[in-house]
């Protein structure tokens, strides 16, 4: 009985838990374990399950996927994309090519992964690597937080009922359950995005291949996509800015009516059909102000707003919170508070403060269609503007750059991507 009950206590303590185990709390539990770090990860749902999204991955989210280890072959709809074409509001489009991930000294900037895929793959790569992932186990409650350690309630049945960490990661969405017990809930927020998804099959027009942007005039700053994805599937949708003309009870609506839109209808091709339901959510996209810790928690991915502001792209955000949380644990091998938390804030700062005001003065000017306009037909000018604004679109570079002289190197937008051909997963 003793033995038992010595090792009950010893599964619900660890050095630092994570709840929440998407993509930024599968970064930081990796970032964590690879430190020598004992981690466990804690979340509500059992995988794999879907999250809505736009299964995009840019450049910097796969170069981070690579780094952590991760195998994207995992991914059975995994598909890696070179092929760009973005449609002005005046309607004239823009073929872009990224560098073609299929030679062997380029890699990958652009791919499509399925989150019911993906987010499960990365469950899957932790526990792989040493990470404790418990599953159906949602927070409650913190009940207790002090100088030394916190303590988190769980409505689990078992050992895991209780679980003491040194230091709590909230991983745990927009509207962090964490945060709320806290007492630092962002009341009434919304967020500065709300996108619609749906997927859809038997695509035999370009968007089978082609990754396409729509820069409708009535959606400015917002836009439309296809994502192509194996097998004649492509992840299609729209996300608008909250505030702009069209209102989220609004969206149901106007979903219906771009699918009939002849260019749209056109990439998907005749006989596309849509797949299930459509889903919605919103997108918080709001770093420089949201807050980034309490106590011993700090807070990442949707939990610290983190998306772009002005594409609305968050998984590539959510890995660099997460990456950047284990980092500032592991900075103070007596887990200081102060120390931890004054170091997560500075990383932040560091690497998101920039590129959000760019991404939001960029977003500015995708509000007017004239502006939008000018600045498609600049990307489309040359052959040169047409291979480096590709690149920078898909975050090859931070967006900013040229504003924070310390990221300058001498291969700016000549890198190669991620995941060389070897490790290249089979594509339609």
């Amino acid at each position: 009985m003793v033995n038992a009950i010595s090792q009950q206590k010893a599964t619900s303590h660890c050095d630092v838990l994570i709840v929440g185990a998407g993509p930024a709390g599968v970064a930081a539990a990796l970032t964590l374990v690879a430190s020598g770090k004992d981690v466990l990860i804690i979340d509500k749902a059992t995988f794999p399950r879907d999250k809505c999204c736009g299964d995009g991955l840019t450049t910097g989210a796969l170069r981070i996927l690579e780094m952590l280890g991760f195998d994207p072959s995992t991914v059975a709809n995994y598909q890696i994309c070179d092929e760009v074409a973005l449609r002005s509001p005046s309607g004239r489009e823009i073929q872009l090519d990224l560098p073609n991930a299929r030679k062997s000294s380029v890699g990958q900037f652009a791919a499509i992964a399925p989150r019911i895929e993906l987010d499960n793959a990365l469950v899957q790569h932790a526990r792989a690597s040493g990470v404790r992932v418990v599953e159906n186990c949602a927070f409650v409650s913190v009940a207790l937080q002090n100088s030394n350690e916190i303590v988190i309630n769980t409505d689990s049945p078992n050992e895991f009922k209780e679980i003491k960490a040194k230091f709590l990661i909230a991983a745990d969405g927009m509207w962090s359950p964490v945060r709320k017990s806290l007492g630092v809930a962002q009341s009434g927020y919304l967020g500065e995005w709300h996108a619609f998804r749906q997927y859809v099959s038997n695509v035999t027009g370009p968007a089978s291949k082609q990754l396409f942007v729509w820069f409708e005039k009535d959606l400015l700053p917002g836009y439309a996509w296809s994502f192509p994805l194996p097998n004649g599937r492509a992840n299609i949708g729209f996300g608008i800015l909250r505030g702009s003309k069209y209102t989220v009870q609004e969206m149901k609506a106007l979903w219906v009516e771009l699918l009939t839109r002849p260019h749209i209808a056109s990439a998907l091709g005749q006989g596309a059909m849509l797949e299930g339901r459509h889903t919605a959510w919103p997108i918080p996209a709001r770093i420089t102000s949201a807050k980034l810790s309490s106590g011993r928690t700090l807070f990442i991915g949707d939990a610290v707003c983190a998306a772009d502001t002005m594409t609305g792209e968050g998984i590539g955000q959510a890995l660099l919170t997460g990456v950047l949380a284990g980092e500032a644990i592991t900075s103070s091998a007596q887990y200081n508070q102060h120390k931890i938390c004054k170091s997560y804030a500075r990383k932040i700062k560091r690497e998101f403060f920039a590129d959000h005001r760019m991404s939001f003065v960029l977003g500015k000017i995708l509000k007017n269609a004239v502006l939008t306009r000018g600045v498609l037909r600049l990307a489309g000018a040359s052959d040169w503007t047409r291979r480096n604004f590709v690149r920078w679109m898909f975050e090859d570079e931070p967006r900013a750059a040229a504003l924070t002289p310390w990221r300058w190197h001498r291969k700016f937008l000549k890198r190669d991507g991620a995941f060389k051909a070897s490790q290249l997963p089979r594509t339609n």
